[in-house]
């Protein structure tokens, strides 16, 4: 299956003036499940990136057969994730609390790219009714087991959902894994009720810390196919009829033993038995300031 996709135009705003950004070091051979999970730490590694010059969209160009990703995506076991739950939940937390604000009386919630279900499960114990789509078998059954979530198993391009059916679809770290994001929002607000709200959270390639980590950014991954500017960002969002309505930047909260796991040359420090239990219980918050957080609303 070698059917790469070649852009001659940018997947946001349909600009035809791209230029190389990053030689890339990614071969096709090295995909497997293991290194698209979330918990992948080949930071550095990206596909072949081109830049558009009218919108700022960085994308992988050309792009790594669709199918492919699809089939590898759905067969992702990553229990490093779920053993986060608890620190993962605390990410999702202020952007529930602005959604509450919103929405007093609550309403449906999507949720594409639900992985195991962590958000999912919060925002039911907030009262509202839930539907999470993920193509990861493993995912969709702990989601059933651990929080009783029946998750729709499919990738969200292919999955058919009633329109006007949500009032809230979340999006969080989501779009910079698709090759084609402007489909993906315009079907969001195909799916959203009037005035609906859309919330991504995704990379912001020229934050502070992205341009200070440089090739070593750890937003530079395999899996990662497409990275927003905030240009970019707002025509994504303005093209497919929607509202900023407010801007922020993602914090982020792990244990230290996650964030000490990441680097294999540490090992000595997160691998022994004890060591490693008593780094799992120290919390971590990292406002690195390089995601956005958007909340914008489906214009009438």
């Amino acid at each position: 299956m070698n059917d790469w996709h070649y852009f001659q135009s940018c997947p946001v705003c349909s600009g035809t003036k791209l230029k190389i950004f990053k030689k890339g070091s990614l071969h096709l051979h090295q995909l497997e499940p293991a290194t698209i999970k979330i918990t992948d730490s080949h930071y550095g590694q990206t596909w072949n990136l081109s830049q558009c010059s009218d919108c700022g969209h960085i994308f992988a160009n050309p792009s790594p057969p669709i199918e492919l990703i699809n089939r590898l995506y759905a067969r992702i076991e990553d229990p490093e994730y779920e053993a986060e739950a608890a620190n993962r939940a605390q990410n999702f937390i202020p952007i529930l609390n602005q959604l509450d604000q919103m929405f007093p009386n609550r309403g449906k919630i999507l949720d594409v790219g639900a992985a195991t279900g962590i958000f999912l499960a919060l925002a039911q114990k907030r009262k509202w009714q839930v539907t999470g789509v993920e193509p990861s078998t493993w995912a969709v059954r702990l989601a059933s087991e651990k929080y009783n979530l029946n998750l729709i198993e499919n990738t969200f391009e292919k999955v058919k959902l009633p329109a006007g059916n949500f009032q809230v679809i979340t999006m969080i770290d989501f779009i910079e894994h698709i090759p084609h994001p402007k489909e993906a929002v315009r079907k969001a607000a195909n799916l959203l009720q009037p005035e609906g709200i859309l919330v991504i959270v995704t990379p912001n390639i020229k934050s502070l810390v992205a341009r200070l980590a440089g090739k070593r950014w750890w937003h530079y991954r395999p899996a990662h196919l497409a990275f927003f500017t905030w240009s970019s960002l707002t025509t994504l969002l303005e093209q497919a009829g929607f509202q900023l309505l407010k801007k922020s930047t993602y914090i982020w909260t792990f244990s230290l033993y996650y964030l000490l796991s990441r680097f294999d040359s540490l090992r000595a420090l997160w691998s022994p038995p004890k060591l490693a239990l008593f780094w799992k219980k120290v919390q971590v918050k990292l406002p690195l300031g390089d995601s956005f957080v958007i909340f914008a609303a489906k214009k009438r």
